[in-house]
């Protein structure tokens, strides 16, 4: 073995093969640690956003802090409500560009898979500054290197969901209950404190440097809508839980409404009691925990779990992004890279590329939590709104019992998440909110670019008008003196023209497909004999999804055979027509010819097909 793959299991353990991938689901309370981590942790800044607006009109303003959570909370009940309708009608997975594709079509589905690509990213951004901010509150000197730590955060982070579901659900099980656990010391310590008389303070004098107006209201309500992002993570992963899948769901994603909104309403009620006003450099839970919990040691485990959990927060996105990704791949709207499992039955590929994107935007903004905020939550209520609208039009094409019910609360919860994106992109529009908006198109325009040359390829290499072949069956000889293999990946024109290749310059022929669990074999074979009968045609399995290994160990058992030959593997190739379009596919041939070349196949040709 290699170093590289030495080191590579030494991170990431061994490779799980395919028949595994049942095992790895979670269960209730590990699927609450990885899918709603997001949520649970948004209370560690959500009421923070809403103060950080109302003390702009003077302490005397704070006070509708309470009035602004219970808004929320309201909203956050007819969300719950909205998506555990969705989790029941799709138990496969109900993600918003599912639900908006098939009911509402094609661009309203790539507008909510874009806008939740592009909150996922936020999401860890978000997540992990202000994770970040948790820590150098406690350990103010750690300060000038906030940036450096978030990008290990992010590394380390990915480092355990590469790791694989089950395993990254066991590692973050213990903060997420470790935050639950503290913020609810945190909510009870406060109000035995108030009950027993021990409260005795008052907001300082605070300038008013604005006036308090509706749009400022408004503008608080939409910075604590934070808190309810990644609500829809469970609906998106209902897959990642044990059977029945969509049940576990339901309940999971129930039990998740009723703990975030019982520590939102503890958190924000205790910051009015204790009048707590935001300061630089503390976050407002961190003001809280000192005045209730003092600077013991209870203030410090509650700073090192938040810390945690807002870092584990950024884990919902590493678990729903990939999946997002895969759909969108797999409907030729992304890289198909995208779609492949890695070898711990993840999505490695958009779990690496989820951790650049975000590692780029923390050295953009500096890790500066209050920086990205504004940019938050835009793509979030998109997709839910979307989403809702699609559940309306499912409702009525069904018309399943109970269906008018079903589709007055999904209605209900698209017109109040519609009305929610209205106020938070009219009151954060000028802070960066533009920016999303502005984003969301660009990425649908991507997507759709990406979809057209997909379609160019099929029209290209597709074999559906080639009518059946015939050949003369040249009978074996004793003595082989050219063999040949050729690597056949799809049956398309280039294929074809790799095969006439072999017919033309070998004497002994056989073509070798690689199973990763995604092959038709009769379809593949029906077509095989109609166009290629005179080849024999071997069909490899692999169980841990690996294309280069199986022909590796197959061209070597093949040149074993022959030793007094000199065998040729062909390697049929499409060449696009800009150099672009190539990092759209696997680059299989590439890393297949660097293979042969580490274990000296002596030629190996390549049959190129222009597109």
């Amino acid at each position: 073995m290699s170093f590289y793959l030495s080191f590579k299991r030494l991170l990431l353990g061994n490779e799980l093969p395919t028949s595994a991938h049942a095992e790895e689901r979670l269960s209730n309370p590990a699927a609450l640690a990885v899918l709603s981590s997001d949520a649970l942790s948004s209370v560690a800044y959500a009421t923070e956003e809403i103060l950080m607006v109302l003390v702009l009109a003077g302490s005397g303003a704070l006070g509708l802090s309470l009035p602004i959570a219970f808004g929320i909370i309201l909203l956050l009940t007819i969300i719950i409500l909205s998506y555990r309708q969705t989790i029941k009608a799709y138990p496969q997975g109900g993600g918003s560009y599912i639900v908006a594709r098939e009911n509402l079509g094609l661009y309203p589905g790539l507008i909510a898979g874009a806008s939740l690509m592009i909150d996922y990213i936020l999401t860890v951004t978000v997540s992990i500054s202000a994770g970040t901010a948790a820590l150098t509150s406690a350990i103010p000197q750690l300060q000038h290197i906030s940036v450096g730590l978030c990008i290990i955060f992010v590394f380390l982070i990915m480092l355990a969901n590469l790791r694989g579901v089950k395993e990254s659900g066991q590692i973050f099980m213990i903060p997420t209950y470790g935050f639950i656990g503290c913020i609810f010391v945190l909510i009870f310590s406060g109000l035995f404190k108030q009950m027993s008389g021990q409260v005795h303070t008052s907001y300082p004098d605070i300038v008013e440097t604005n006036p308090l107006t509706l749009f400022l209201i408004l503008k608080a309500f939409s910075q604590g809508c934070t808190a309810l992002t990644g609500v829809e993570a469970i609906s998106d992963g209902v897959l990642s839980f044990k059977q029945p899948e969509w049940k576990n769901a339901r309940i999971t994603l129930l039990y998740m409404g009723l703990v975030l909104g019982a520590m939102f309403i503890g958190i924000t009620y205790l910051t009015q009691i204790y009048h707590i006003v935001p300061e630089e450099g503390q976050t407002v839970v961190s003001l809280l925990a000192r005045q209730v919990l003092g600077n013991g040691l209870l203030y410090f485990i509650l700073q090192v779990v938040t810390l945690f959990v807002l870092l584990l927060a950024a884990n919902t996105s590493f678990a729903d992004f990939p999946r997002l990704c895969y759909f969108l791949a797999r409907d030729g709207f992304l890289p198909r890279q995208l779609a492949l499992l890695g070898d711990r039955l993840v999505y490695s590929n958009g779990i690496i590329f989820l951790s650049c994107a975000a590692a780029f935007l923390l050295i953009v903004f500096k890790g500066n939590t209050n920086a990205i905020i504004p940019l938050y939550a835009v793509g979030v209520f998109t997709s839910f709104t979307l989403s809702q609208a699609g559940m309306v039009v499912h409702w009525f094409k069904e018309k399943t019992s109970g269906w008018k019910a079903s589709a007055v609360m999904n209605g209900f919860g698209a017109f109040a998440t519609l009305l929610v994106l209205g106020v938070i992109v009219l009151t954060k529009f000028i802070q960066g909110a533009w920016l999303v908006v502005v984003a969301i198109p660009l990425v649908v325009s991507f997507l759709l670019a990406v979809n057209r040359h997909y379609k160019y390829l099929s029209d290209r290499l597709s074999i559906q008008e080639v009518a059946p072949r015939s050949y003369i069956f040249r009978e074996k000889t004793e003595a082989v003196s050219h063999p040949a293999i050729v690597v056949v990946g799809q049956l398309h024109q280039g294929t074809l023209q790799a095969l006439d290749y072999a017919r033309s310059i070998a004497d002994e022929i056989v073509a070798i497909h690689v199973d990763i669990g995604t092959t038709d074999r009769e379809k593949l074979q029906q077509r095989w004999d109609e166009l290629a009968a005179d080849i024999s045609l071997v069909i490899l399995d692999s169980p841990y999804r690996s294309v280069v290994s199986p022909i590796v160990e197959f061209v070597k058992y093949f040149e074993a055979r022959y030793p007094d030959a000199l065998s040729t593997v062909i390697i049929p190739a499409f060449v696009t027509r800009n150099w672009w379009e190539s990092l759209l596919h696997n680059q299989t041939s590439f890393f297949l010819k660097s293979s042969l070349r580490a274990k000296k196949s002596r030629v190996v040709t390549t049959v190129r097909y222009y597109l």
